[in-house]
């Protein structure tokens, strides 16, 4: 039997969503994203559920995309199709019925830290480390997160994380409060489970109506981004740019970019 990529399970009202690739450090690949969308989808389902906590099995959360599969196509389909049908999927993160809890621990990268900021909350500990490295490979961030960061940090923030693809430690992401609260080293899953039960035991009335308030006020503006990300992202993907950035890794020279 294969390895289940991301496993779901139940702790009463309470579901665990666990990223199951810890040999890769739970790198995301097209497989993991396809059972992302088909756990969202159960959780949908699930109408007595109150909360869901998303972590990661072994040392990271995820250690984002993986980068032998990055702008390879295992079916014949254009790029704007494929992101946007990412992203169909991504839109679960808005609609579940009750919070969501990620639980952050090593690597956060790319484009599952930018899932992650699409959560409700984020948890983490003290060996947490947060990245956007797409513009190192050539690419753009394309799963609505920055616009989420914006909307936590400011224009600031984003674009130095963008744009260098430095590493943000978690006592950063603090102060950012890009993360709630940072627990020690060992003491994350049961502090995420506490808090996933302490929601649970809430009225489930009120936390719906209150998650609708900031649902209204925060998510238009991700799902703007998402669009036009998709539309960037598919330029990047057929730019010359690109192309030379890959035949001049390939080739072991440094590339010689036109801007366009």
């Amino acid at each position: 039997m294969s390895q289940e990529l991301i496993t779901l399970e139940y702790d009463g009202a309470v579901a665990i969503m666990s990223n199951n690739r810890p040999d890769k450090h739970n790198a995301a690949n097209d497989a993991m994203d396809a059972r992302l969308w088909d756990c969202l989808e159960q959780l949908h389902g699930r109408p007595d559920l109150r909360a869901v906590i998303w972590r990661g099995n072994g040392k990271s959360f995820s250690s984002g995309r993986d980068t032998t599969e990055l702008g390879v196509r295992t079916e014949d389909v254009n790029d704007l199709d494929f992101i946007e049908r990412g992203h169909a999927g991504a839109q679960q993160f808005f609609t579940l019925p009750c919070p969501m809890i990620a639980a952050l621990k090593g690597w956060v990268i790319g484009g599952s830290f930018e899932r992650a900021l699409l959560c409700d909350m984020r948890i983490a500990d003290e060996t947490a480390k947060m990245s956007l490295p797409e513009i190192r490979h050539g690419v753009v961030p394309d799963s609505g997160g920055t616009a989420r960061l914006f909307q936590m940090a400011g224009h600031g923030l984003v674009a130095d994380l963008a744009l260098t693809g430095r590493v943000m430690t978690v006592d950063e992401a603090l102060r950012h409060g890009v993360v709630s609260r940072v627990v020690a080293e060992g003491e994350l899953d049961k502090t995420v489970l506490e808090i996933a039960h302490a929601i649970a035991q809430h009225p489930p009335f009120p936390v719906k109506l209150f998650r609708r308030t900031l649902a209204r006020m925060a998510t238009p503006a991700v799902q703007r981004s998402m669009q036009e990300e998709a539309l960037t992202q598919s330029m990047v993907f057929a730019s010359d740019d690109y192309s030379e950035m890959k035949a001049a890794r390939a080739e072991g020279r440094d590339p010689r970019y036109r801007v366009r």
